[in-house]
């Protein structure tokens, strides 16, 4: 059954229809996740710090280095503001489904993503330093975790509909029209 608070249905236990409908995204701006919004930043980050860190393994240089080490440090800053949207999103989600399941492994993984690439950066003993092999090594394997847990996140949104708008369809209004997207799907 569902119970409405405006246009902000809550579950209550009975049929995986009735889960599916309330898998809106808690923290929203202009009607999109903010999480959604964010991740794509440490992502970018993240991966370009070790694309210079090939670079700069393979061609040397210090400014390769310099670069790597300042997307480290921007990438986890912005992983960790992703996080607190992602974790208000992960709150949301019913306790027993594979979705707080995957929500779980894709916000733990992501963790220790952060806590490898953290410690790769100390390591590293500032932007024009030399880094170890075990820096390199700990962006390599953070950056191998965060295949599998942005994996995880495109399996929470695109087969499980976490952070899915109610009702969303090919014909459903912007969300900057005001009217809820769940009208265009039912016909209303």
């Amino acid at each position: 059954m569902i119970l409405s608070a405006g246009n902000h249905p809550r579950w209550v236990p009975g049929s995986n229809l009735e889960r599916k409908l309330i898998m809106e995204a808690r923290a929203k701006l202009f009607g999109y996740s903010i999480h959604q919004m964010l991740i794509v930043l440490p992502l970018g980050l993240l991966v370009g710090a070790i694309i210079f860190d090939i670079v700069s393994f393979i061609a040397g240089g210090m400014q390769w280095r310099t670069v790597s080490y300042w997307l480290i440090a921007l990438g986890v800053l912005s992983g960790l503001l992703a996080a607190v949207f992602g974790f208000a999103d992960w709150t949301k989600i019913p306790a027993g489904t594979r979705a707080k399941r995957v929500g779980s492994a894709h916000g733990l993984g992501n963790v220790v993503v952060v806590g490898l690439f953290i410690i790769s950066w100390f390591l590293r003993g500032g932007p024009t330093h030399q880094p170890t092999a075990l820096a390199y090594i700990l962006s390599f394997v953070g950056g191998g975790i965060a295949l599998v847990t942005g994996w995880l996140g495109g399996e929470l949104v695109d087969r499980l509909g976490v952070g899915v708008d109610d009702g969303a369809s090919l014909d459903a209004p912007s969300s900057l029209s005001g009217r809820p997207a769940r009208g265009a799907a039912y016909g209303d």
